[in-house]
């Protein structure tokens, strides 16, 4: 089994983020009264309604959750991996109890 690669899982969780965020911000823009910019609010620091700046801030933001989410997630994926399949077990997996 080949590891998973940082770059590649933390770039996409990084987009992944930026383009959630971004049909969010859609999605308030065309039905204000199911609005998420409370929610945008207190995840994102700095992030005050809807304006160039504060869309480019929560873009970024959500883009570096989506990394940091990759940067911890991978090492812990691959890590589990190895020592999982070092042991031995029918499948060469987990062994079964």
């Amino acid at each position: 089994m080949r590891p998973l690669s940082l770059v590649v899982v933390s770039t996409a969780l990084g987009l992944f983020g930026a383009i959630t965020f971004t049909l969010c911000i859609l999605w308030d823009l065309a039905l204000p009264s199911f609005s998420m910019l409370r929610v945008w609010e207190l995840a994102l620091p700095g992030f005050r309604g809807i304006s160039p700046g504060s869309y480019a801030l929560g873009l970024v933001e959500s883009f570096l959750y989506g990394v940091y989410a990759g940067v911890v997630f991978v090492p812990l994926y691959n890590w589990l991996a190895r020592s999982l399949a070092a042991r031995p077990g029918p499948e060469g997996g987990i062994r079964a109890r």
